[in-house]
């Protein structure tokens, strides 16, 4: 698994624990051992720039996911092929502010952020309220297994 971690923000951020993370998240949802995931973070204005352009809103976000081979998660007897899981942007400083309104500091928002970006590149939405629910279930799951307790609250809508 090659995961590969791309930090332009000029923020410190813990980069292990990111990666620790992504292969947590390889295991736990059967992704083939040889996929490719990236994790860019950036600041603010290359995120809203990218927001704007890629989904046509206002304002940076927190998290955005471009997924590449269009891979799904596997199950316990069948991975999913190998291929390029895609690319995951964050911004360390929206993570920063969301993090602080949760309760909770900026590594644990980015480590719930490259979950929400990991779920999205497998196919899993929010759009609608079953999806969400399924969606955001599975990521305080995950990453309640992580953290071995409890896990980050989503902060947004």
């Amino acid at each position: 698994m090659s995961v590969e971690i791309n930090n332009e923000s000029g923020h410190d951020v813990d980069e292990e624990s990111l990666v620790r993370l992504a292969h947590f998240l390889f295991d736990a949802l059967f992704i083939h051992p040889e996929a490719d995931l990236s994790v860019i973070l950036v600041d603010t204005a290359a995120m809203e720039k990218l927001h704007v352009e890629w989904m046509d809103e206002p304002g940076p976000t927190d998290v955005l996911s471009f997924p590449m081979d269009e891979l799904r998660p596997g199950t316990p007897g069948r991975v999913t092929p190998a291929g390029l899981l895609g690319d995951i942007v964050l911004c360390p400083e929206v993570a920063a502010a969301q993090g602080a309104a949760a309760g909770h500091g900026t590594r644990d928002e980015l480590l719930l952020l490259t979950t929400h970006g990991v779920l999205h590149l497998l196919g899993f939405d929010h759009a609608e309220p079953e999806e969400e629910k399924e969606m955001f279930g599975l990521q305080r799951q995950l990453l309640s297994d992580f953290l071995g307790g409890d896990a980050p609250q989503e902060t947004r809508a």
